[in-house]
């Protein structure tokens, strides 16, 4: 009984009784909306990981502005499936992992358990790679060093899991504003030409075939696997739904949510293409990598730029490695109904980056190699998904509509395609008009 009342007086007691409120109508405001965020806010981690930095750099580094149409194309495709696994756990109460647990049979759900439990180490071998990097930098630390900080700071964030889900999406989304602001920061002190960011908005336009690589990479590494499956865990039991009113109004809240928060992260993207575009574009287009961006940040912008650059790479690193681990008990729990310790999971997700770092690996041909592992790996979530949300034996009055999943299907095969044209390329399969 004192559990359960310590319980009912937490953040995350609170936050129930909140939304439980607004959903009755009984409680309205501006306000009100804020009670729902949090889902699509640990989400939209994924989007801003340190896989996108390089990516990113590339883009702006090379074409200056002219690919930030990409991003924003990326991002409305990011928009749809996040939407579509956060209606999947508030329609039908289960994950994306319980879902292919019961509608599939045994041997194809374990060869899906494996394909997703490798995504999601490789997942977590660029979001820790990320975070150690920045740190090694800003402190001057070796690597190694900057791995293990890096392990003990995530291990530390992930117990206040524990605590309820209020604490934990309050934690991260303290992440996604230092995240914003280190890049706020540097718009202010990059020189930009915002006339030429609006017409690389909205003007289509692929220069090169090396152009079309950076795109396909930008655009084929933007849904993750983790991020699909943990979005639908986390709102399959956030709120408790009395009613179909209810259930309804919830699903506009997601919905509201889920462009809030994907539209920041999509800003913060494009935030780094523009600023990779001032710093580098005119002088020092061949900038590729994370750490050759910072040493030249300093002598180009100065030592407040490069390190509002480190410091947003270290939240998004550490930030993003927290959020794997959770996707990881999701896939876990889901598939195989089976619940390990989360040290334990912490452990099992950040052995490949340490083994990585131990052999001498280049960091940036390591992040590399996870995106390729991750392209992999993508098609049985997004496949899934399409199926689940398509089927009115599961969705019941909630099953899509025509333009739904045509939007649906047509964005699976964008990313589908891209990412084949992506491994393509990485294993030196020559593409038509790739150069």
């Amino acid at each position: 009984m004192n559990e359960m009342a310590r319980q009912d007086r937490s953040m995350t007691g609170r936050t129930r009784r909140g939304m439980s409120a607004v959903l009755a109508g009984k409680r309205r405001g501006p306000g009100s909306v804020l009670l729902f965020a949090g889902p699509a806010i640990i989400a939209s981690i994924a989007y801003i990981d340190p896989g996108n930095y390089a990516t990113n750099i590339q883009a702006g580094a090379g074409y200056g502005y002219t690919l930030l149409w990409v991003v924003l194309l990326a991002n409305l495709i990011a928009m749809l499936f996040q939407g579509l696994s956060a209606k999947l756990g508030i329609v039908t109460g289960q994950n994306l992992a319980e879902l292919c647990g019961q509608h599939f049979s045994r041997p194809v759900v374990i060869a899906m358990w494996l394909v997703s439990e490798i995504a999601a180490m490789a997942t977590d071998l660029a979001e820790f790679l990320g975070g150690a990097i920045g740190l090694a930098l800003l402190f001057g630390i070796p690597l190694m060093a900057g791995m293990v900080v890096t392990a003990v700071v995530t291990y530390g964030i992930l117990l206040v899991e524990g605590r309820g889900f209020r604490p934990m999406e309050l934690v991260i989304g303290a992440f996604v504003a230092v995240i914003g602001l280190c890049y706020l920061t540097e718009l202010f002190i990059a020189p930009v030409v915002w006339g030429q960011v609006g017409l690389g908005l909205a003007l289509p336009q692929m220069p090169d075939a090396a152009a079309l690589t950076i795109s396909v990479g930008i655009i084929g590494a933007t849904v993750m696997p983790h991020a699909i499956y943990l979005h639908s865990g986390l709102t399959q039991g956030r709120a408790t739904v009395r009613n179909e009113g209810e259930r309804r109004r919830l699903l506009r809240f997601s919905n509201i949510e889920v462009v809030l928060a994907l539209a920041v992260a999509g800003m913060i993207n494009i935030a780094m293409v523009i600023m990779a575009a001032g710093a580098f574009h005119a002088g020092h287009s061949d900038v590729a990598e994370i750490e050759t961006a910072y040493h030249a940040l300093t002598p180009l912008l100065g030592a407040a730029a490069a390190s509002a650059f480190l410091i947003s790479l270290i939240a998004s690193g550490i930030s993003s490695s927290v959020v794997g681990t959770m996707a990881g008990q999701v896939i876990m729990q889901g598939f195989v109904r089976i619940s390990i310790p989360v040290w334990l999971r912490r452990l099992v997700t950040m052995i490949p980056a340490f083994v990585v770092v131990a052999m001498g690996v280049n960091a940036t041909e390591a992040l590399v190699a996870s995106q390729v592992v991750l392209s992999l790996a993508l098609p049985v979530p997004m496949i899934a998904l399409v199926l689940f949300t398509g089927r009115a034996d599961i969705m019941g009055s909630y099953v899509g509509g025509r333009i739904e999943r045509v939007l649906a299907i047509a964005g699976a095969a964008v990313i589908l395609i891209l990412n084949v044209v992506l491994l393509a390329q990485t294993f030196g399969v020559p593409i038509p008009g790739l150069g």
